[in-house]
């Protein structure tokens, strides 16, 4: 399985950015799937995950700004990120668990890794 994530780019407060992730080597639509981010010297967090039911868990501090979507067709999971403040300045990961259950944002049980898109947000 390969994850190839893109969209990442440089915003001011308030813009907007979508991030994808495609995904290929597989074609099983239902495996749970999340965006993942890593701000410098700090641990990678979750940022939502979804599963393969479509259920959702967003982190609170995006609550209301970010939406996950996934395209089965395509193979590719976006993530619409709104309202973008400095402190979600990360570089952004795509990650697949190879279960439609998900496990939370514990990056230990995530299967997949993409490279990575930065995203960076001036004030």
């Amino acid at each position: 399985v390969q994850l190839a994530e893109s969209g990442g780019g440089s915003v001011q407060a308030g813009g907007s950015l979508r991030l994808s992730c495609a995904a290929s080597g597989y074609t099983d639509s239902s495996y749970c799937m999340g965006w993942f981010r890593q701000a410098p010297g700090k641990q990678r967090e979750g940022v939502v995950i979804i599963d393969g039911d479509g259920n959702t868990r967003y982190a609170d501090s995006v609550k209301g700004r970010f939406s996950i979507s996934k395209d089965t067709a395509k193979n590719t999971l976006y993530l619409q990120m709104n309202s973008l403040k400095p402190e979600d300045t990360a570089k952004y990961y795509c990650a697949a668990r190879k279960y439609g259950a998900c496990a939370g944002f514990y990056t230990e049980y995530y299967h997949y890794w993409g490279q990575g898109t930065q995203v960076t947000v001036s004030s």
